[in-house]
């Protein structure tokens, strides 16, 4: 960011995130899963706590997901890193030139997003990847917040329909409202004060393995959002 007051508190946030124990019921999973690795995980330490947002700065494009995958990011500690949902999103992102690397293995594997930033609509892992109404309230002031923080983002992806009503929220939060509410589809588009959101479907396996999404699909997307902010 070109100001310092900005970057300071941006790296506020990241650490009210890490440290948030605002929801019980997740906080007990999260820290469960860790004690339980799978086999395949059996010697790394699990990261277990909430999840900040990662990637440029000075993104003009902002990726909204879920939440953290229970053996993915709770593991790693990155968004969208360490599991197929992320080896699928990261192919795309790196076709379509905003990624430096086509995958995302730990927080130090020297990936970087190129004018994109990641974040999600609950930051820790949730129970069947469902967290409940209250626990996504909770945890939506973090949203506001970055993108309050995240002064040059113009078009928000929502990947999939939980992420496409939390965004909506957290807009109307900012006094960005838009009536009659938007219903999500893939590929859906709704300009809000100054964004775009666009709509994709979630890259979970559920969807990538039966070709509900396929890896053309995401990357049409990503090059949507590309030309829509240069528009």
């Amino acid at each position: 960011m070109r100001q310092d007051s900005d970057l300071v508190a941006w790296e506020q946030l990241c650490r009210e995130v890490i440290g948030c124990r605002a929801c019980p019921r997740l906080v007990r999973w999260r820290e469960a899963v860790a004690c339980q690795p799978r086999r395949a995980f059996a010697q790394e330490t699990y990261w277990a706590r909430p999840l900040p947002g990662f990637g440029d700065l000075e993104a003009q494009i902002l990726l909204c997901g879920l939440a953290p995958a229970a053996h993915g990011g709770n593991r790693t500690g990155r968004m969208f890193t360490g599991d197929r949902s992320g080896d699928f999103l990261y192919r795309c992102l790196y076709q379509a030139g905003l990624a430096s690397q086509p995958f995302s293995k730990s927080r130090d594997d020297g990936l970087q997003l190129r004018g994109c930033y990641i974040t999600a609509i609950v930051r820790c892992a949730p129970p069947g990847n469902r967290p409940s109404p209250q626990e996504m309230d909770q945890c939506l002031a973090y949203l506001v917040r970055e993108l309050a923080l995240l002064k040059k983002v113009r078009l928000i992806v929502a990947l999939g329909q939980f992420a496409w009503n939390g965004v909506l929220r957290a807009l109307q939060q900012l006094n960005f409202h838009v009536r009659p509410r938007p219903r999500f589809r893939h590929g859906s588009e709704v300009a809000l004060g100054p964004y775009i959101l666009l709509g994709s479907y979630h890259p979970s396996q559920q969807n990538t393995f039966t070709g509900k999404l396929t890896e053309t699909m995401l990357i049409s997307i990503f090059r949507r959002a590309q030309e829509l902010i240069k528009s």
